[in-house]
């Protein structure tokens, strides 16, 4: 991740990047999407709704950061993805020159000392704790932190609220001041790495989120199979693959409607991310096993 030597050398300029680390449905995702000021990383309600790792640029004066939204780290389920997601937030705070820790205000467990045994002692960490805006009494936010501080020695702690955009710059701000002295790593105008065609799979995924059952969604993987742009229409052809032919006929609804619903909501938001007009066709297959090894998970898409 080191940086060539460009015009903003010498001048003071900070840049670099930071992980974004916490247990599951801490809001990570939601606080990626604030900093950056565009959506990116796909959000629910559910727990790991984000399975692969996405990065996103802020660039202000004075500074770059590059955001890596990682999946919710947990411990509780042993199958293969989670050992895949467990991995790959292992291995972005271990190669980040920042790491933002997530935490929910006022609710500290298992599931967060995880993350406290995982952050490397010589990485610089802010702590963000999250979702002020839901906490009653806001003096009771004094003890909280202070029983944090003591956990670690931390650059910084900053309260914050993603959904309701509290406290976004002071976190900025923090962070920035920890990064190494270096020129942009990016241009000014790139807000992410990731390209359309991985947006579009994890705005369909998100779909299958937010508008299936409880368990329905963790069954289901997206594939892009054809990503095409003629004449300023992006033409996007993608897959639900599902586990069981039963899950098939839930995803596809009575007369195709719940297929329909999902596929019309992502459209929209990729013509909104995009900034133009998509064709999407959706289809739903059974691939039995696809999440049943590493070497199966592979064949999807997933890096292990």
């Amino acid at each position: 991740m080191n940086s060539q030597l460009g015009p903003d050398a010498g001048s003071g300029h900070r840049a670099g990047f930071v992980a974004i680390a916490g247990r599951p449905n801490v809001g990570k995702s939601t606080l990626l999407n604030r900093l950056v000021g565009q959506k990116l990383s796909i959000t629910s309600s559910k727990p790991q709704t984000t399975r692969r790792t996405i990065t996103g640029i802020v660039t202000r004066p004075g500074y770059q950061i590059a955001f890596v939204d990682t999946p919710g780290y947990q411990t509780r389920h042993r199958s293969p993805l989670n050992r895949v997601m467990n991995r790959a937030v292992a291995a972005s705070v271990l190669d980040a020159d920042a790491i933002a820790w997530v935490v929910e205000a006022l609710k500290f467990g298992g599931g967060d000392e995880a993350i406290a045994h995982l952050l490397p002692q010589h990485v610089p960490v802010v702590l963000a704790i999250n979702k002020i805006d839901l906490v009653p009494r806001k003096e009771q936010l004094l003890p909280f932190i202070e029983e944090m501080a003591s956990r670690r020695a931390f650059a910084a702690i900053v309260p914050v609220s993603a959904h309701k955009e509290l406290q976004i710059d002071a976190l900025l701000t923090e962070l920035a001041g920890v990064l190494p002295e270096g020129p942009r790593l990016f241009a000014d105008d790139e807000i992410t790495t990731a390209n359309e065609r991985f947006l579009a799979g994890e705005l369909l995924q998100e779909k299958l989120f937010r508008l299936l059952g409880e368990e329905l969604p963790y069954a289901t993987v997206v594939q892009i199979e054809e990503f095409k742009v003629v004449g300023g229409v992006r033409h996007i052809h993608g897959v639900v693959l599902v586990d069981k032919a039963s899950q098939k006929g839930i995803v596809i609804g009575r007369g195709g409607q719940k297929l329909k619903e999902i596929a019309t909501l992502a459209r929209r938001d990729m013509e909104r991310l995009f900034g133009g007009r998509v064709f999407l066709e959706l289809w739903v297959r059974v691939k039995r096993g696809w999440g049943r090894t590493e070497a199966s998970l592979r064949r999807v898409g997933f890096e292990s």
